[in-house]
């Protein structure tokens, strides 16, 4: 399967359609997912919690056969509407290969969360299903009325959101269309030349990261800049990279990503708000988009339809 099939938009969830956790990666505090649970309820869904969800093995929620299960059997599930992880933190690589044999695209459904969850992302895009960039146990435990949970519970009853946001001083004016594609810069880059790479020419890529220093994230670019991938996206939209430190060479990321982008022409959005953050807006990875940053210093996400994406 390649991401060059028709995109799937997964169906839109009704009242009573059932939702699940599963924590494919990082271990759980398990009164965040029941508050979380909870929130969910209260939009009409059936909530479940997969049986490794609040596990431990070592730093994570479980082995890999046991977080393998868990998504498996979910995503096998057909009363299963929606996957909701947990939480990142790191381990989704130990199970993308055998996620990648089940038939993925016969019962098609929503996947969301972030960071660490990105690799999923990548799975799915490949695959040619659409997912969801977009909070997890922590923030929807906020409840309904937060604007970022409301915008994605929008996006899972099958709305298409647009955005406007701050631009910043770095910003490269333009329009441009594409598919949207990204996640957490550190997780995505891992696969680069594997069957899961999905930084791509012709792309609208968002990139976000935390804890990394600078230069890991310039040695990143540049090894998209020689292979010649950089310089063919159609845009290149920069979330948010927190607790990192100034170097010796750039005072903060921005400047970094700005001069080792300076050589092309396509648009560029800093300041956007992805990333591990308050202020996280959920994104659909593999939809059709058109990105435009504009000199007056607002800018805009517009997500298209598609004659697949069920109303």
């Amino acid at each position: 399967m390649t991401d060059r099939q028709t995109l799937i938009y997964p169906a839109p969830l009704r009242e009573g359609d059932k939702i699940v956790f599963c924590s494919p990666a990082g271990l759980i505090a398990p009164e965040k997912v029941e508050a979380a649970a909870e929130v969910l309820r209260g939009q009409g869904w059936r909530v479940a919690i997969m049986p490794h969800a609040f596990g431990e093995y070592g730093s994570f929620s479980g082995t890999p056969d046991e977080r393998y299960a868990d998504l498996s059997d979910a995503l096998l599930d057909p009363e299963v509407k929606a996957i909701i992880c947990s939480r990142g933190g790191y381990g989704v690589v130990h199970i993308l290969d055998r996620l990648n044999r089940l038939d993925l695209r016969a019962n098609a459904k929503w996947i969301a969360g972030f960071s660490d969850i990105s690799a999923l992302h990548a799975l799915m895009s490949v695959n040619g299903i659409a997912s969801l960039h977009s909070s997890m146990a922590a923030h929807i435990m906020l409840g309904a009325d937060d604007p970022d949970n409301a915008a994605m519970f929008a996006i899972l009853r099958g709305e298409r959101p647009a955005y406007t946001f701050d631009g910043h001083n770095f910003d490269r004016c333009g329009v441009a269309t594409g598919k949207l594609l990204g996640g957490n810069v550190a997780v995505i880059a891992e696969l680069i030349s594997t069957p899961y790479d999905i930084i791509v020419p012709g792309s609208i890529l968002f990139i976000e990261d935390i804890a990394e220093p600078i230069y890991k994230i310039e040695r990143i670019l540049y090894q998209l800049k020689l292979s010649g991938v950089l310089g063919r996206l159609n845009g290149l939209i920069v979330g948010q990279f927190t607790d990192y430190k100034p170097d010796s060479n750039f005072n903060d990321m921005y400047e970094m990503i700005r001069d080792a982008t300076a050589s092309y022409d396509y648009p560029v959005a800093y300041n956007a708000p992805i990333g591990h953050v308050d202020h996280n807006i959920p994104l659909i990875e593999s939809a059709q988009v058109t990105l435009k940053v504009n000199p007056s210093g607002r800018n805009s996400l517009i997500f298209h339809r598609s004659p697949s994406d069920e109303k």
